[in-house]
């Protein structure tokens, strides 16, 4: 049962109603998670305003759904579990990918290092080795990219605790979150 309020974007109060037309505008829904940060206009501004930030940045969407994926299963919430396997979908992650993402493994050996590096940075709480660094560099990331990695993992885990917090109401396709891998890979 969810612990936070939704907002109804028909009845939100101006600020709110404006963000939440901005969110049906861009996916064609406006999904619990949205609804529930619009009880602080300033949670879900803060929040699309990052998201937008990232967007423009040089990752592309598919490896930022997969760092996603990545950070659900991490942080173990089913919410951005189960919406990151549809908006992966949609960016273009295959379905193998999707399925492996959430254990920081993907087809493509530049986006698996970004994965598997992503995944260090939320294990090490961000005190990540010199050799990490110099792994995710060998394989073509930048300081630039780097960087976006590490917002990547920031934002997906403001929205992995704020669902666990609020117990978000699950409204995409459930996918059974897979038991994070304790060893480093």
């Amino acid at each position: 049962m969810p612990r936070l309020g939704t907002v109804n974007p028909d009845t939100a109060e101006p600020a709110a109603k404006a963000l939440l037309d901005k969110v049906e505008r861009a996916l064609g829904v406006t999904p619990n998670m949205m609804r529930a940060m619009a009880t602080s206009p300033a949670v879900l501004d803060g929040y699309l305003s990052f998201s937008g930030s990232l967007a423009k940045g040089t990752l592309g969407a598919a490896l930022r759904e997969q760092i996603a994926l990545v950070t659900a299963v991490e942080n173990s919430c089913d919410y951005c579990y189960a919406a990151h396997h549809v908006l992966g979908a949609k960016a273009g992650v295959s379905p193998a990918d999707l399925a492996s993402g959430g254990h920081a493994q993907a087809a493509d050996p530049k986006a698996a290092a970004a994965l598997r590096f992503a995944r260090a940075v939320i294990r090490s709480k961000g005190f990540v080795s010199d050799e990490e660094i110099d792994i995710v560099r060998a394989a073509g990331y930048g300081d630039g990219e780097i960087g976006e990695i590490v917002g990547a993992v920031a934002l997906n885990t403001f929205t992995n605790y704020f669902n666990s917090v609020g117990r978000t109401e699950i409204d995409f396709p459930v996918v059974a979150l897979p038991e994070s891998e304790v060893a480093t890979a």
